[in-house]
């Protein structure tokens, strides 16, 4: 990583705007972008190592804003959890993480699960090959919450009484001081960010999307208590009422997101929140989920909500409506390293801009992330996190779904991969 490093002979966009520099360059020194713009007016230093990328498609490396590093490998998740050693599962993503930056992926955003805060860890020492990792930890859950396994006993389910590690372990909390004190929890556990379930969902037993979960003075404590640690709240909520206490009450980022409607669309706006969709999670299950052990509930909800789902995403695309793309990937079935299926989704079924397709695993992953000062765009002073891709997924978005067509892969100015 140290000296410094230009890219040349590319087509560079920069995920700012739309705009593509042709002829472009890019500088890069101790690991972070120095300069940016056509080869002709960039003045690249005599020291440089010069890299030229044979005219490959450059931007930013993508970001998967909502997924889980499980190393979950069916869709059963009443057995896999309870049968599965929790180190297997580690052993499992260890692998998966390097799937992951192989495709492209630099940075990824863990909404929960304590095997993530591991692979943190490990990757940042370089024990292991991956993306930057963000992870929440033990997410935060109602009673009868999302986040409740509700198939367990409650003292299996909290992180705080179970004695069995377990990849889905959460913090169980009911009122004002529980919240307050579970939030203090996942930050001693070293949450990045704390999740929380904001409503019902697809993939819980007993509860449907539309219910809605924490009072708003819970979620304001919630908040109140990772402001005071600098961290952000990203909330499950698919449910319109759930959403919207989410909102009003601070929260960054909304997964999921399948029955907002105007009113929250004008209070996302308001409060410059983000929503991520994960469509590609529920497109999976819908097409693939009974032959992978989905259990019944989760395919009966998938069903009903899926082409609802696509037409909220499509309302808040036109309504304006800052969209960063995530998968809710576990690993497996949901394979990581094929993240960028979303992408074709918004594509296909959204019908988004290709410029906004790429904004929504760069710029608008980084804002999901809370590092929007650090990553995201091609500019100076940000980490140089940056791929090149064989053939414009601009006018192809599909040529991102191969692992193979990404050629060069640079993360914080270290090089991981170079096949141009």
């Amino acid at each position: 990583m140290p000296g410094k490093t230009a890219l040349v002979n590319c087509e560079v966009f920069t995920a700012i705007d739309g705009e593509v520099i042709k002829n472009g360059c890019v500088v890069v020194e101790d690991g972070n972008i120095l300069a940016v713009g056509k080869e002709s007016e960039v003045d690249i230093p005599q020291d440089s190592e010069v890299i030229d990328l044979g005219g490959s498609f450059v931007m930013p490396g993508l970001i998967d804003a909502h997924l889980h590093l499980q190393g979950f490998r069916t869709g059963d998740f009443v057995k896999e959890p309870l049968l599965t050693p929790f180190g297997v599962f580690v052993a499992r993503a260890v692998n998966d993480a390097k799937a992951l930056l192989d495709a492209g992926y630099t940075t990824v955003v863990d909404a929960g699960g304590l095997v993530a805060l591991h692979l943190r860890e490990a990757v940042r020492e370089g024990s292991i090959v991956g993306p930057r990792i963000v992870a929440a930890g033990p997410p935060l859950s109602q009673t009868f919450g999302h986040a409740d396994t509700h198939y367990l006993p409650s003292e299996w389910v909290d992180i705080r009484t179970t004695k069995k590690l377990t990849p889905f372990a959460s913090l169980l909390c009911d009122g004002e001081d529980e919240c307050r004190k579970a939030t203090r929890y996942a930050l001693r556990e070293g949450a990045d960010f704390i999740k929380i379930m904001a409503t019902g969902g697809v993939l819980s037993q007993k509860d449907k999307p539309e219910y809605t979960q924490f009072t708003r003075k819970e979620i304001k404590a919630i908040v109140e208590e990772a402001s005071k640690a600098s961290r952000i709240v990203h909330a499950h909520a698919q449910g319109a009422e759930g959403i919207a206490n989410a909102i009003e009450c601070g929260v960054r980022v909304i997964a999921h997101a399948i029955y907002m409607g105007d009113n929250e669309f004008n209070l996302a706006l308001e409060h410059k929140a983000v929503i991520v969709p994960t469509l590609a999670i529920v497109d999976k299950i819908v097409k693939e989920g009974a032959k992978h052990g989905i259990p019944e509930w989760g395919l009966r909800k998938a069903e009903e909500v899926y082409e609802i789902h696509i037409e909220t995403v499509k309302k808040a695309y036109k309504a304006g409506v800052l969209i960063a793309a995530g998968t809710d990937y576990v690993g497996g079935w949901l394979p990581m390293g094929e993240n960028s299926i979303e992408l074709k989704i918004y594509s296909e079924r959204i019908g988004m801009k290709p410029e906004d397709v790429l904004m929504s695993a760069t710029k608008a992953g980084a804002y999901a992330a809370g590092l929007e000062n650090q990553i995201g765009t091609l500019e100076p002073n940000k980490k140089a996190d940056i791929i090149a891709v064989s053939g414009n997924p601009l006018a192809n978005i599909d040529v991102l779904l191969d692992k193979d067509n990404i050629v060069f892969i640079m993360k914080e100015g270290e090089i991981y991969k170079k096949t141009v």
